[in-house]
């Protein structure tokens, strides 16, 4: 018999690594912000019919910058590239700060 694991279970496993809840928060807090600030510059070129390519001609730089920054593990996303490539597309940077209770659950 072969056991999967569920979601459930991996975060527990997960807590069982980390030293504490809030460090395991801390750290989902931030791969979720990674994650979305790269699904946010993906989606945005997609409908924008662009390629890596073509928006990095538009941004400036190159096309494994673009690549990079729609990488759901890359940490470097910066304010003012996420600026310049808004501007690219026409678009602006929504920034907000919300309470840690409410990331937790989006």
């Amino acid at each position: 018999m072969v056991r999967t694991t569920h979601a459930s279970d991996a975060a527990d496993i997960l807590r069982h690594r980390l030293s504490s809840e809030a460090e395991l928060d801390m750290l989902v807090a931030k791969e979720r912000t990674n994650s979305g600030a790269a699904r946010a510059i993906f989606d945005a070129r997609v409908a924008a019919g662009l390629t890596q390519a073509e928006l990095a001609r538009r941004v400036g730089t190159r096309q494994s910058v673009i690549s990079r920054l729609e990488d759901a593990n890359y940490e470097g996303h910066t304010l003012s590239m996420l600026t310049r490539i808004a501007n690219a597309l026409s678009r602006e940077v929504d920034v907000r700060l919300i309470p840690c209770a409410e990331a937790l659950h989006r």
